[in-house]
């Protein structure tokens, strides 16, 4: 299936720290996560081991939201948590 990843979510997946490469495996491989309004959403936990903000984090979980029309995935946006989870 064709992914686009629209131009609002590469916007903020720069300012929230994560990039389109993130983004397509995250809508490939993630898990599913509830989303509202009709869209769909998969996140993913990638290790960071990184200082972000002052701050030492473990891993960053990458949510994408996106709707899927004729076959095509295209993304509504991105969202970056911080933190340590289970892996």
């Amino acid at each position: 299936m064709e992914i686009r990843i629209e131009h609002h979510t590469l916007k903020r997946a720069m300012e929230r720290g994560t990039n389109e490469a993130e983004i397509r495996e995250v809508i490939k491989t993630g898990f599913p996560v509830s989303a509202k309004y009709g869209k769909e959403g998969k996140g993913k936990i990638f290790s960071y081991k990184q200082i972000r903000l002052n701050k030492y984090y473990e891993h960053k979980r990458v949510e994408v939201f996106y709707i899927v029309e004729e076959n095509i995935i295209i993304t509504v946006t991105v969202y970056v948590f911080y933190g340590k989870w289970e892996v």
